[in-house]
């Protein structure tokens, strides 16, 4: 994978978190959502060089009608270049912005996300629009997690392979009905559970972080963000199981559309995320944030934090970028 595709990608990330940010707090979570879309787009359509196709994209049950699964995008289609000349084609995994509700009304943790991977090295499984039980971990309890056994056995698991009590640990959930008896199951073991209201991908890497007090995340969320989280985690060492959930026949029949026989089938890390695989992500809420600061205003412009991270190499950049505006930017939603 080109090492400049990475920093390609990253102004990508950061043009959907300025828009995003336009929106923060306004209560507007389509509205936010709608700019960091067409931002994104626009600036992988800048691409040159780029053939991409989304496999993880907006609203396949909204038929979104940009960064769908399927689109093509990139600079790169529709020209004929001569031979050996370096085109990069690319399958993409996005979220212009993970945490909408987190950016409408001003919470910390969004982040606008995408993960690629170059064909012939690496591939990242089309999931479907549906939910998804996972389990994730960071480097120290890789290999000792079992999604299909009860959670007190992970957290015993887990404790042991990180030198620490139970009563040490952090399990991170989404504030859901859905999860009230695995927050209880939890806290009777003795370990603690930090709600979150949106946002998994970031939980999930804020796993693979210490600074982060993050131990597993847990529980079921969105497949997309399942494979998003897998790419990461990939890069960052750690690890993520999850089982496909469908709640009618109408989820049955994406997931059989998207090759998927084996409804029951565990999905490891290397499965959603394989080979040789790269995660751009920029923040948009939150200063500090867990994972990623937000976007910062400053007197002529604004400052983003954003990573890159490679999972062949292991290497992980964090980047502070000043962006001076000579006019306020406008970002049309």
């Amino acid at each position: 994978m080109d090492r400049n595709l990475g920093l390609e990608l990253v102004r990508v990330t950061e043009a959907a978190a300025l828009a995003a940010h336009e929106w923060e707090g306004r209560g507007d979570s389509h509205q936010a959502d709608e700019a960091a879309v067409r931002q994104m787009r626009a600036r992988l359509n800048d691409l040159p060089d780029l053939r991409a196709t989304v496999v993880i994209g907006e609203g396949e049950r909204d038929a979104a009608p940009m960064l769908y699964r399927g689109e093509k995008v990139g600079g790169g289609w529709g020209y004929s270049f001569p031979p050996g000349y370096p085109v990069l084609n690319v399958q993409l995994a996005v979220d212009p912005l993970e945490g909408t509700g987190l950016c409408a009304y001003g919470r910390p943790d969004a982040i606008a996300v995408v993960a690629a991977a170059v064909e012939g090295e690496g591939s990242l499984l089309q999931a479907p629009d549906v939910y998804m039980m996972k389990i994730a971990v960071g480097p120290e309890a890789r290999g000792v997690i079992d999604i299909h056994a009860p959670i007190e056995h992970n957290l015993q698991c887990v404790a042991r392979a990180k030198g620490v009590r139970v009563e040490d640990l952090t399990v991170i959930m989404l504030d859901r009905d859905r999860h009230k008896e695995y927050m209880e199951r939890v806290r009777k073991a003795g370990a603690k559970v930090h709600l979150i209201t949106d946002g998994d991908v970031a939980a999930a890497i804020a796993t693979a972080k210490p600074e982060a007090a993050a131990d597993i995340l847990y529980g079921s969320g969105g497949a997309p963000e399942g494979v998003l989280a897998a790419a990461a985690l990939r890069c960052l060492g750690g690890e993520i199981q999850g089982i496909l959930q469908f709640r009618n026949d109408d989820e049955r029949a994406r997931a059989y559309d998207s090759g998927i026989r084996d409804h029951d089938k565990v999905y490891t890390t290397e499965e959603l995320a394989s080979g040789n695989v790269l995660f751009v992500a920029t923040g948009v809420t939150g200063y500090p944030g867990r994972f990623l600061d937000g976007v910062l205003r400053t007197t002529h412009g604004a400052q983003t934090h954003s990573v890159i991270m490679r999972s062949r190499t292991g290497t992980i950049r964090w980047m502070r970028t000043e962006h001076v505006f000579r006019e306020r930017p406008s970002y049309e939603a």
